[in-house]
């Protein structure tokens, strides 16, 4: 079984619940911060740089050959693909060095969208197929952050126009906040209440 397919759902559940709360209790409390850091961090040349270089290693962690101790403890099947292996173990570090090296325009919410879709997969197998009816918060979040990391990915300048429309009013940005923490507090009632054990 691969790694991903052990990951307990209230361990996960709690992972995603304190980081929704963190996230929004910031938004919430230090709104000033928040939006400043939000819309300069499209064109954050450094920050893009880390977040596309964890992402672009997750995924080489992926499709690392066996026989490498730990670096292949996350090595997955590609099914028909599996012989593209070798070549994308190659591809993928060329690919970082050469997209942080040439990428300037939004490459910070381009790799975002990268990393976003690698977090999106370990979220979906730790509620897959387990027994409450409340692990559907954590799929239902999953899918969303895997459609923005699309557009995140190939129209990152969305990414821009969104943080501009919640910023330009207080209301909609106490709205969002809001609802940002209420999710991470409702997923992590349901941890405590329904998931221990799953």
């Amino acid at each position: 079984m691969h790694p991903y397919e052990n990951l307990p759902l209230f361990g996960t559940g709690l992972v995603l619940a304190f980081w929704l709360i963190a996230v929004h209790s910031w938004m919430l409390l230090k709104p000033a911060a928040a939006q400043s850091f939000l819309k300069q961090f499209p064109r954050n040349p450094f920050l893009g740089q880390i977040l596309l270089g964890i992402g672009l290693c997750w995924f080489w962690l992926l499709i690392a050959p066996p026989g490498m101790g730990k670096l292949s403890a996350l090595s997955m099947e590609l099914g028909e693909f599996n012989n593209v292996k070798p070549f994308l173990g190659i591809a993928v570090p060329v690919a970082i060095f050469l997209v942080s090296y040439s990428v300037r325009d939004f490459l910070a919410v381009r790799a975002l969208g990268v990393v976003g879709l690698m977090a999106a997969s370990p979220l979906l197998e730790s509620a897959f197929l387990r027994d409450p009816a409340s692990r559907l918060l954590i799929p239902i979040y999953a899918y969303a952050l895997l459609t923005a990391s699309l557009f995140w990915v190939g129209m990152p300048y969305l990414f821009r126009d969104a943080v501009t429309w919640i910023t330009a009013d207080q209301k909609r940005w106490k709205v969002a906040s809001t609802a940002g923490l209420a999710y991470g507090v409702a997923t992590l009632v349901c941890a405590f209440a329904f998931w221990r054990g799953y």
